[in-house]
């Protein structure tokens, strides 16, 4: 049998011109179609496949008071600056994003806020 890091070495090494070459000659030795190969397997790991990269934007979301909804009202104005009714609707419609599109470390800023509140949270 071949060494197998030997030759994964050398397929490292070729060029995208390269490698269309080499597809298409084994295509033709082995009688079948790179195409479908590719298509069957992003059929069933599509959704698993953008999970492996690392989420950058995050959604802070506001699952229940805790039973200190004044508090957390009070903690969701100074965070997203929304008036009380605004603030007040958020939290009793809980749950409910509060943040959108943020970085990892605001997002986790924002929680632990909620949270010291007494909220119940996640980042999605």
């Amino acid at each position: 049998m071949a060494d197998l890091n030997a030759l994964v070495e050398s397929l490292s090494e070729l060029t995208v011109l390269e490698a269309a070459e080499l597809s298409k000659l084994l295509e033709e030795k082995w009688g079948v179609s790179a195409a479908a190969a590719v298509a069957a397997p992003a059929a069933g790991g599509g959704a698993a496949a953008p999970a492996a990269e690392e989420q950058t934007e995050f959604d802070v979301i506001l699952t229940g008071d805790g039973g200190k909804k004044i508090n957390v009202i009070k903690e969701v104005r100074a965070i997203t600056g929304l008036g009380l009714t605004e603030a007040k609707a958020l939290v009793e419609g809980a749950p409910k994003a509060v943040k959108e599109g943020v970085n990892k470390a605001e997002a986790a800023k924002v929680k632990a806020q909620l949270e010291a509140a007494g909220a119940t949270v996640e980042l999605k």
